[in-house]
């Protein structure tokens, strides 16, 4: 069961601090001692009193908390009269007490108990009985009614404390009175269900006593209005019912319907029913409580607060279901004609999901179209945007077909009340939410991409300079996922135009202008998929146009390596779809990027070397030039040279190897270029193979540019060698050494050699371990028994002899 809320700590503090003496004792009934105590408590008592005078409720509440302090600290001082009122203390003294000199079971009986804590309990009791009046003597035994398990008197308190309940003459003290007792009565004796059952009924029996002259009275002479007076009583209410009714049998609720019969249906408490009860229970009694609500007095408790309790129950549990309409049509009777938009809104939101439960969108439509008539006027619903929000999440909770969605007449009006920045944007993140969730199949249609257009256009200008980056990449992630679910099937000019209206809506959102690069490379692939390679004019112009489009929004990008992977990427499907001028275009342009990396870039808010991420571009971009044609008019391996010439000029981070790693990893594609036939190419694109031909001019170019890379790299070991950098020394010279190995004729002696005295030179630094030695030369060994391989053989006897030394 939940704890107390503040408000009806509040009120059961006023309960056990209501005003009463204890009287005086004759001298010759009671020794000096007792009556010197009961005179300090009512000092106590009365000091209490006079401080709370003209206090508000929160300040009433503020001093509750600072008293509570205070016994605390008075206990610990061994003021025992003044700690009397925490009497969970005394508790906490006799448990200690029970413990000694062996701590209880879990389970124990009074038996069990040792003499002192008994004695004790027992003196806390008849100190509290000599009290003579109700209250101050009834809250410490409250209090106290735990510690019967010492003295196994619970069976026979908890309805005698009942009966003392009875004697309380204000309803409001005696209803939180048999709260507390109650909540006592669960934690110590769940089984004493009678005890529950007599408190409700004794609950039952004082309403009258609220629509009496005396409590009218009071309530006039403190200005308080009869429906402000009534909520009060509902915590308290809730609590009992919730007590009365757990895991209670259905019977016990029909009981509890005639009883409110026979008080005329009182509002107050057939709500608090409502709430207490398990949500099945009231489901399949929905029409009977609709017409015990519909012969309620709305004077003291209005019949919305008595329906939202309804719609609460029925958002869990399922009424039969021939009566869901008429259910639907009687609340809606009510909940239409509340005056105050604020009422109207809290109960509205609870029915809104009994109908989007059970109703298809024609009521759902005919529900949001009556909350906008009542919450436009007067801009009502600014002071409603939790209840609107949550009148979105649950119709997005039973729709999850946009189509029907967005076919509602007034679900985007609805929207349109959302008029605060943060909350609109967070409405159109739930929607995209669900969207991308539920949505199993690309769509075409139009109503769909037309309202979720305009939703993602929302959330992206909401984007300023001062939005956060996670919440850039949250909102782009959304509207990723909605670019990816549109398609247009064969219509690949519509998607194209999509796209490019995507680019205008979406500008601020770097993520998404990525996204929208890929989808059109994308189409542009599928494209050629459905021509099988073969383009004809009419889809020529098409590639060419999707070439255009990523080449012209690329530059937008300010991540340079977004930028130079794309260009590549790019590239690569305009080489593919045979668009050679376009595929040109995109290669040169990265180049051109190259020398605009930064030595440093910041990831995750944390700035690392880009020397890395340039690498593994350059091999990636070296990969792609094997299969480029050279163009007609630019010179031999213009595309590869310019590269060269841009890591030759780049500014290395200091002690740098990168320059020289990408020279050594060059060789290989000058290698593959110098072959007869490639490795790989691309179908109606005719590479270097097939222009040049095998022409010793241009073979003697490959040559010229190999011996330039080996020399860069020689010299570059030199220096390490003059530096002392040892263990770099020996990296690279056996990198190079893998490199001739691998793809370098070691025929020619001058090579053969070269290679030996990288292989000594990475040796000598201590570079290679003996597991990577061995499997080296167990590989020069199978490649030395290949046709036409037996250099290798000289070679690799060489090689052993320097292993060995």
């Amino acid at each position: 069961l939940p704890p107390l809320p503040a408000l009806t700590r509040a009120l059961l503090w006023h309960f056990c601090h209501s005003p009463g003496k204890a009287p005086s004792l004759a001298s010759s009934a009671v020794s000096e001692k007792v009556r010197t105590r009961l005179e300090e408590l009512d000092d106590l008592e009365e000091g209490s009193q006079r401080e709370l005078l003209n206090l508000s409720q929160q300040d009433y509440v503020n001093r509750i908390e600072e008293l509570n302090q205070s016994l605390k600290e008075a206990w610990a001082s061994d003021q025992k009269v003044k700690a009397l009122k925490i009497v969970i203390q005394v508790r906490t003294r006799i448990w200690s007490m029970c413990s000694d000199p062996r701590p209880l079971p879990d389970s124990f009986t009074a038996d069990e108990v040792n003499d002192t804590a008994k004695e004790t309990c027992l003196n806390w009791f008849f100190k509290i009985a000599s009290i003579r009046e109700l209250i101050p003597r009834l809250r410490p035994f409250t209090g106290f009614t735990p510690s019967l398990c010492v003295l196994s008197g619970i069976q026979e308190t908890v309805p005698r404390l009942t009966a003392m309940i009875r004697g309380i003459g204000d309803p409001l003290v005696a209803v939180y009175a048999r709260a507390y007792l109650c909540r006592i009565g669960m934690e110590v004796a769940p089984h004493l269900k009678d005890s529950l059952n007599k408190n409700f009924f004794d609950l039952l029996g004082t309403f009258r006593q609220i629509h009496g002259d005396s409590v009218q009275n009071q309530l006039v002479l403190q200005r308080v209005e009869i429906p402000v007076y009534l909520t009060l009583y509902s915590p308290a209410i809730h609590w009992i019912l919730q007590c009365v009714s757990y895991r209670a049998p259905e019977a016990l609720l029909t009981e509890m319907m005639e009883r409110c019969k026979k008080l005329g249906n009182n509002a107050l408490l057939l709500n608090s029913v409502m709430w207490a009860f398990r949500a099945e229970f009231i489901a399949t009694r929905a029409t009977d409580f609709i017409g015990m609500i519909k012969d309620c007095d709305e004077a003291g408790f209005p019949k919305h607060l008595l329906f939202g309790s309804l719609g609460r129950s029925l958002a869990c549990a399922d009424p039969p279901e021939a009566e869901r309409l008429p259910i639907l049509n009687e609340a809606w009777k009510v909940i239409t004609k509340v005056r105050s938009p604020q009422d109207y809104i809290n109960c509205a939101e609870i029915w809104v999901e009994f109908t989007c439960r059970h109703f298809t969108k024609r009521e759902v439509n005919t529900v949001l179209s009556d909350i906008i008539k009542h919450m436009t006027p007067d801009r009502a619903f600014e002071d409603a945007y939790p209840q609107l929000q949550s009148v979105i999440r649950k119709i997005l909770t039973y729709f999850h077909d946009f189509s029907v969605l967005f076919s509602m007449e007034r679900f985007l009006p609805f929207m349109d009340m959302f008029q605060k920045d943060s909350v609109r944007v967070e409405v159109c993140r739930s929607i995209m939410d669900v969207f991308i969730k539920h949505q199993q199949e690309p769509t075409r249609d139009p109503v769909i991409l037309n309202a979720l257009l305009h939703v993602c256009k929302t959330m992206h200008d909401s984007v300023n300079a001062l939005t956060l980056e996670d919440e850039k990449r949250s909102l782009a992630l959304l509207i990723n996922g909605f670019i990816r679910m549109v398609s247009f099937g064969r219509d690949f000019e519509q998607q194209l135009s999509f796209c490019v209206e995507a680019r205008a809506t979406f500008c601020n959102l770097e993520p998404v202008l990525v996204q929208l690069i890929h989808t059109v490379n994308q189409l542009a692939m599928e494209t050629r998929r459905v021509m099988r390679g073969s383009h004809s004019r009419k889809t020529a112009a098409f590639v060419r146009a999707c070439a255009a489009y990523s080449f012209i929004t690329i530059p937008s990008l300010t991540s340079i390596f977004s930028r130079l992977n794309l260009y590549l990427l790019s590239g690569q499907v305009a080489l593919a779809n045979q668009c050679l001028s376009q595929a040109d275009a995109f290669l040169k342009a990265a180049v051109s990027v190259l020398p605009e990396v930064p030595r440093s870039i910041s990831i995750e808010g944390k700035l690392r070397s880009s020397e890395g991420f340039l690498l593994d571009f350059i091999n990636n971009f070296l990969s792609a030039l094997l299969v480029v044609p050279d163009h007609p008019e630019a010179g031999v391996l213009f595309l590869v040279r310019g590269l060269l010439n841009m890591v030759q000029d780049y500014t290395w981070e200091d002690n740098s190897d990168a320059k020289v790693q990408v020279y050594i990893s060059a060789l290989p594609l000058l290698a593959a270029m110098s072959q007869e036939s490639y490795l790989y190419s691309i179908p109606k694109v005719d590479s270097n193979e097939t222009l040049y031909g095998g022409d010793p001019k241009f073979l003697a170019e490959i040559n010229k540019l190999c011996e330039t890379l080996i020399g860069q790299v020689l010299d570059h070991l030199k220096t390490l060698g003059r530096d002392e950098s040892v263990h770099r020394q020996g990296s690279l010279a056996f990198s190079l050494f893998g490199c001739l190995l691998s793809h370098g004729d070691l025929r020619n002696n001058k090579l053969n050699q070269l290679a030996v005295n990288l292989w000594n030179l990475s040796h000598k630094q201590g570079y290679c371990n003996t597991r990577t030695s061995v499997r080296t030369l167990e590989f020069i060994k199978h490649q030395a028994q290949q046709p036409d391989m037996a250099h290798l053989s000289d070679m690799l006897q060489r090689l052993t002899l320097q292993s060995r030394t």
